[in-house]
């Protein structure tokens, strides 16, 4: 008998507010490769020893007496033992109880799930700060098509007829401009202090030096350097450093990366449209 405890964002002490991050756990026996089962078989278990037949057990546990009794057959071959007998007959008629088995293993799970509340309540307690840590973490698990992902802070938001222009600042003290519709912005919760992320594709960034940013776009320009150039097949990523710690990636021909003088160390500037940002926020 092996003892299997997860624990998962969900239902870890309350502090504040309802809505705060919280730990739970779930456990489950195992015999190799196969589950005994959880919460809702032990529960049966104790239902039978309770009540003294499958009838009232199924009843109280919510199930049916056929999904019963396939529970207790499944628990009693993966035992190895019975956990569960059946008796037939005599004055009082038939009843079913468990066996010694049966009643050592739900003291058993009963016992472990002790060890795991307790445990659960430590690591909440040592998880003073995982609420400021765990939206980082989430993230870290976002999966999208767009070369640059910006995490930051809703700085502004500006009524232009249909649409908005939303400022976002970024953590190093940069900030860029998006442009959405105003019902975008309302769907998406967006409000001054609000987390969100931006992405902008690299085709749709342009890098460039003194007198060739004239006439690029004009919404958002943020300075760096040229950290790494990537140039293959007649097209080059140019990978810029924002002193914030941020890097933009941007894609160009190559005669455009040469024309430009663009090279590894020279400073340069990101230029592209508010159009060209998308916002998205955590769900």
């Amino acid at each position: 008998m092996v003892s299997e405890l997860s624990s998962t964002p969900g239902n870890f002490p309350r502090k504040e507010t309802d809505d705060a991050l919280q730990v739970s756990g779930s456990l489950w026996l195992h015999r190799g490769n196969a589950s005994l089962g959880g919460q809702a078989r032990i529960a049966l278990l104790e239902h039978i020893a309770a009540h003294g037949s499958i009838t009232a057990a199924a009843k109280a546990a919510g199930m049916s007496y056929k999904a019963a009794w396939d529970a207790v057959d499944a628990m009693n071959q993966l035992a190895g033992e019975p956990l569960v007998a059946r008796s037939t007959g005599g004055r009082g008629g038939g009843g079913t109880r468990l066996t010694a088995r049966g009643a050592r293993l739900v003291a058993a799970f009963r016992a472990v799930e002790v060890a795991q509340q307790q445990f659960l309540a430590r690591v909440a307690n040592d998880l003073e700060h995982f609420d400021e840590q765990w939206p980082i973490i989430a993230r870290l698990g976002l999966q999208t098509s767009a070369r640059n992902q910006l995490h930051g802070t809703v700085a502004g938001i500006r009524r232009c007829g249909v649409n908005d222009e939303v400022t976002l600042a970024l953590p190093g003290g940069e900030a860029i401009t998006a442009s959405l519709t105003h019902r975008s912005t309302q769907t998406l919760g967006l409000t001054m202090g609000s987390d969100a992320f931006a992405l902008i594709k690299a085709p749709w960034i342009d890098i460039a030096r003194g007198a060739d940013l004239a006439g690029l776009a004009t919404a958002n320009r943020l300075s760096g350097t040229v950290d790494a150039i990537a140039d293959e097949a007649g097209q080059a990523e140019v990978i810029l450093a924002l002193p914030g710690g941020s890097r933009l990636a941007a894609i160009m021909p190559h005669d455009t990366l040469t024309a430009r003088g663009l090279t590894v160390g020279v400073g340069a500037t990101a230029a592209f449209a508010a159009t060209s940002v998308i916002l998205g926020v955590l769900a």
